[in-house]
């Protein structure tokens, strides 16, 4: 027999139907998200719009990467991953240029090398690159895995002088990767670092 309102509302009113458990899972959840939002910040929605919670992860992940390529050590660590493929800043470095091209499935594969290596800021790109996929669970997971490496983690731009990226990536940064070695794996494509990049790096973050 169905079940009425009036049912559902007298369970709702029992005192009991919260337990001391999930009294306490709400307030660990509420923990992380504070922290969170004091330690990545609120991105301001531009006048008039209303972002959802995919275009946030989209914007803020474009702007995290771009402003990563921009760094004064981006042509330090892209030389250093395509010497050391092990080296976790240089596979951060390189996953973000990747995301610039438009090559996420690439850039997913080393951020998750840099995070696996302990690297939190590719861990909170994880987190962004899942939630803007709709892939709440993995971006729930790699948020708390950016919580538990570091809480040194480089910041998405929040500031006016934040830099903008267009909507589609520059001839000379899809021509650069497009040069680069290629792979499949896990039919996946999966691009090898050159010293190249490390040259052309200034030329490439000012095109994107």
């Amino acid at each position: 027999m169905p079940r009425s309102i009036d049912d559902y509302l007298d369970q709702a009113a029992l005192a009991d139907t919260v337990t001391d458990a999930d009294l306490d899972a709400l307030h660990r959840e509420i923990v992380r998200d504070v922290t969170a939002t004091l330690m990545f910040g609120a991105r301001p929605a531009p006048e008039g719009h209303y972002p959802t919670a995919l275009d946030g992860a989209e914007q803020a992940l474009m702007a995290l990467s771009a402003e990563l390529i921009h760094s004064t050590k981006a042509a330090e660590h892209l030389a250093r991953i395509a010497d050391a493929p092990s080296d976790a800043d240089g596979a951060l470095h390189f996953g973000c240029l990747l995301n610039l091209a438009q090559e996420p499935d690439s850039a997913l594969w080393w951020w998750q090398f840099a995070a696996g290596a302990g690297n939190a800021t590719a861990a909170y790109c994880l987190h962004l690159h899942h939630l803007l996929r709709g892939e709440l669970r993995d971006a729930d997971h790699w948020a708390h895995q950016t919580l538990d490496l570091d809480t040194d983690i480089h910041l998405t731009p929040t500031t006016p002088t934040a830099i903008r990226c267009p909507a589609h990536p520059a001839p000379a940064l899809r021509e650069a990767v497009g040069r680069l070695k290629v792979e499949e794996l896990a039919g996946a494509p999966f691009h090898h670092p050159d010293r190249r990049l490390a040259d052309q790096i200034e030329e490439l973050a000012d095109a994107c």
